[in-house]
């Protein structure tokens, strides 16, 4: 397998011009930029956005990163969803229209095992025809294990691919391996799944040089795993339990900048955008390159109905306690706050009247068998 460096140094024609659309822009080349990267997005795409929801199964984890709500050393309400939980939680999105569920957990082994992410895919395989997961890392066997139950989607972000920024935000745990998390996806590849995502987290550090090794991630893997379809994610911090602030903020200009390089250097790949960002930005977002988004999320374990509340749990550094009578009320923690609460068909809604098509769902598992 590439090694990391080799993976994060490359260079090519795409990864030249992406790095040169990142320079400083005027205002007015700005506008430009955004024109070009429409005009992509449509030849490529049409006008349609494709939507899902993520579903939160657990937010134990055995980690410590400093940016994220789960952390292993925040005192927060925890609990990990029994099946049939997570089942209800799937048919309350399906009744809004959801038809592309993204399965998401902290990474906890005694929780979250390969076991019981097979029991989730399983028991949902008839009630969601696209089921995708973000989840610790594994093995090809594990993942192929996942792939027969019934998954299609993995989603992996290196969060920030700077050595250094990594092992000064990862302090225990699992996740401190760098190199272990960067080959994840091939591993997923081997594995069989049909759809990979990766993605940085903006704010960790510096925006272009983690833009530009993204860049060169993605470039790796679109030449080396091409029967897959490739998304990118770029998050921008928010707040979360543990009240981690970013030394280095993404600003909406730059944003929209790098939304742009992205889709004119890759025109084929999808570009997700999450209710992490406001509601005004992300319909200002649509026509510019965007082909995925979530809406009406949630990102705590039974956030939709509320299942799970009677298995609430403190933990405080990795311990359980147990919580005030009043927790049950709360519901578990989340991972970060939304910034766009607005719900699916209100989303849906806006994309129509934009001219966009609400895609639900794009492929259906009897394709594979006709």
């Amino acid at each position: 397998m590439t090694s990391a460096a080799a993976i994060l140094t490359a260079t090519s024609p795409a990864l030249r011009r992406f790095a040169a659309l990142l320079e400083p822009r005027s205002d007015a080349e700005i506008e430009m930029l955004s024109r070009e990267s429409a005009a992509v997005t449509r030849r490529h795409f049409g006008k349609t956005i494709r939507l899902f929801a993520p579903l939160y199964l657990s937010n134990e984890c055995i980690n410590n990163c400093a940016y994220c709500g789960f952390s292993r050393d925040n005192a927060i309400l925890r609990v990990t969803l029994e099946v049939s939980s997570v089942v209800k939680e799937a048919r309350h999105l399906a009744a809004e229209g959801f038809r592309n569920i993204l399965l998401v957990a902290g990474e906890h082994p005694k929780f979250v095992s390969n076991g019981y992410l097979e029991r989730c895919v399983r028991a949902l395989v008839p009630e969601i025809p696209s089921i995708s997961l973000e989840v610790a890392p594994m093995e090809t066997p594990e993942y192929a294990t996942l792939v027969a139950a019934g998954a299609e989607g993995l989603i992996v972000y290196q969060e920030t691919y700077d050595r250094e920024a990594y092992a000064a935000m990862h302090t225990a745990g699992p996740k401190k391996d760098f190199d272990w998390r960067l080959a994840c996806p091939e591993r997923a590849y081997a594995g069989g799944f049909r759809r990979i995502g990766i993605g940085a987290l903006f704010g960790l550090t510096d925006w272009r040089t983690e833009a530009q090794a993204l860049a060169a991630h993605l470039d790796h893997l679109l030449r080396n795993c091409w029967r897959a379809q490739f998304t990118v994610s770029l998050p921008r911090l928010r707040p979360c339990a543990g009240n981690f602030a970013p030394a280095h903020p993404l600003g909406n200009r730059e944003f929209i900048q790098l939304i742009c390089a992205l889709r004119i250097c890759f025109p084929e790949v999808g570009i997700v955008l999450s209710t992490r960002e406001p509601a005004p930005l992300r319909d200002a977002l649509l026509p510019l390159g965007i082909t995925m988004m979530s809406a009406g999320s949630h990102t705590e374990p039974g956030g939709y109905t509320g299942q799970g509340r009677e298995d609430l749990h403190l933990t405080v550094r990795g311990k359980a306690l147990a919580p005030a009578d009043s927790a049950a009320d709360a519901g578990a923690t989340g991972q970060f706050e939304i910034a766009d609460e607005r719900s699916a068909a209100e989303v849906a809604s806006l994309l129509r009247s934009r001219g966009f098509e609400a895609v639900w769902k794009d492929w259906d598992a009897a394709i594979l068998a006709s």
